[in-house]
């Protein structure tokens, strides 16, 4: 029998223009980035998540355009392609479903992709607000989608 032994989650929170953030992680890696209504009463901070917090600070300064995080999603080996490609859309652009699925070899996949994009456990890390449409308007932000669009117009993209 094989015992694993979990790492301890850690919590920070940081108060943004668009909704308090919840930053979980553990010792070595970033677990999830959500939109928070109120913070954990029982949760206790480390150095790691106090980085990315850090680091999710100097985003919405303007300063930061990519994290340096070490990242651990948990997902299928499908979403974690697919999560793979998000982090490949520099900041300040887009990229449709269809192109996701055209990058990770799943053409016909577009459905999946953004079932996957909507799973993304570390949401503006890996950036799947960059996704839209292949008409150029924005669908599906599972934390609204008036903070994809203010996400994207922060980045300096310009919406039709």
């Amino acid at each position: 029998m094989q015992i694993r032994v979990m790492n301890r989650e850690y919590i920070s929170y940081y108060k943004s223009p668009i909704g308090l953030i919840e930053i979980v992680g553990t010792s070595d890696s970033i677990t999830e980035l959500n939109f928070a209504d109120k913070r954990r009463q029982d949760s206790t901070s480390h150095p790691n998540v106090r980085k990315a917090k850090q680091q999710v600070a100097e985003y919405f300064e303007g300063t930061r355009r990519q994290f340096d995080l070490r990242l651990e999603m948990s997902g299928t080996d499908f979403q974690r392609q697919v999560w793979q490609r998000l982090q490949t859309v520099p900041y300040g652009r887009t990229a449709s479903y269809q192109d996701i699925a055209r990058g990770i070899g799943r053409p016909a996949a577009v459905r999946a992709v953004g079932a996957a994009n909507g799973r993304n456990p570390v949401a503006i890390i890996v950036p799947c607000h960059r996704i839209i449409g292949k008409n150029g308007h924005l669908v599906g932000y599972g934390s609204g989608i008036w903070r994809k669009e203010w996400l994207l117009k922060h980045e300096g993209y310009l919406l039709i």
